[in-house]
């Protein structure tokens, strides 16, 4: 079986060497070559065709984000970012994302790889992923108004009448970030509440919430806790804690729980799911959005098992249909749909 062959630029010699390091040592992948910046990267992709690029954003001669896009316009290929864990750098790695790149490293906080022992797996497996994504699925989301309507009550007012009680929780991982752009904008703005468990790192959540809030009628926000479930808002799980349903004087309200990650993650979409299942019962309707592994598999399937209505995205319009196609394994999935109607399928479940 031939490898996966990586490019890594970036225009640091110590990030070069861990990384090259880290990836060459699976018996799976191969560094073909390293690029220093931008201009470099672009003669040795034509010299080695490689199947995945690591990318840093900040680098001498063209930054990466403005690579990215003309790489993506003229030669579309999986690539990974090398991300910086801060607020600062949120903003452009989740540029990165809506540009058209697979998923990001994370670099360790303060710049110490002395530790990169912890993060081995986890870079040699977004690498994987990558070279296995589905660079086509981008071509199934719309595009979308970087900004709201005038009114809040736009052109997404809809007639539509909703069953009492429905709440509708939604997860994902890799290619969720755009997945839930495509399936909140044009949301009515008397929808069910939406809980959101994304796979993300703490300080990108907030950002993420805000940039979805600018696009979209509903209104998106972190998660805090104690905020009451309404109509019209959609709440993503902070970075950093599990996302919960409680009930509070007779009302739900948002929960963020501390506890250990589960599948690996924290927030957890099975979390979500249980605890919407517990608190909510068969008013509860579930999707799985493209993601890595298996997250929210069991949890869709209870929902299910309870009377809930559940919907994973295909596989042709996923970047990576690992968390969905785990579910449609676990025969959790009533509905598989492609990610353009998704939304409209959250909607009709949800109707009085």
């Amino acid at each position: 079986m031939s490898k996966i062959k990586v490019l890594i630029v970036d225009d640091s010699e110590l990030i070069r060497q861990v990384l090259t390091e880290i990836i060459s040592s699976a018996p799976d992948l191969e560094v073909i070559d390293t690029a220093v910046d931008p201009v470099d990267a672009r003669d040795k992709i034509k010299l080695h065709n490689p199947d995945v690029l690591t990318l840093d954003i900040e680098m001498p001669k063209m930054d990466g984000i403005t690579f990215l896009r003309n790489l993506m316009r003229l030669r579309p290929m999986p690539v990974v970012m090398i991300s910086t864990l801060t607020e600062h750098g949120a903003p452009a790695t989740l540029d990165a994302l809506e540009i058209g790149a697979i998923d990001y490293i994370a670099k360790p906080k303060g710049g110490s790889w002395g530790a990169l022992d912890d993060y081995a797996g986890i870079i040699q497996e977004k690498v994987r992923s990558a070279a296995r994504s589905n660079l086509t699925a981008r071509e199934c989301l719309s595009s979308v108004s970087p900004r709201k309507e005038q009114t809040k009550a736009g052109k997404t007012e809809t007639n539509i009448k909703f069953k009492p009680g429905k709440v509708i929780c939604i997860g994902s991982s890799t290619g969720g970030t755009e997945a839930i752009k495509e399936v909140l904008h044009g949301m009515p703005v008397n929808c069910p509440p939406i809980l959101l468990a994304q796979h993300i790192p703490a300080v990108f959540s907030a950002s993420l919430a805000e940039r979805l809030n600018r696009i979209c009628e509903i209104t998106v926000r972190e998660a805090k806790p104690g905020m009451p479930l309404e109509p019209g808002n959609a709440y993503l799980a902070p970075g950093d804690f599990h996302l919960k349903i409680i009930e509070k004087n007779g009302r739900l309200i948002t929960a963020l729980d501390d506890g250990d990650k589960v599948n690996g993650h924290k927030p957890s979409v099975d979390v979500l799911f249980h605890s919407a299942t517990e608190r909510v019962g068969k008013n509860v309707v579930a999707a799985i959005l493209t993601g890595m592994g298996s997250d929210g598999a069991i949890g869709l399937k209870g929902v299910l098992d309870y009377g809930g209505m559940t919907f994973v995205q295909d596989e042709e319009s996923s970047v990576v249909w690992g968390m969905p196609g785990a579910a449609v394994k676990l025969e959790a999935a009533q509905k598989i749909l492609p990610i353009q109607r998704i939304r409209s399928g959250l909607l009709k479940a949800c109707e009085r």
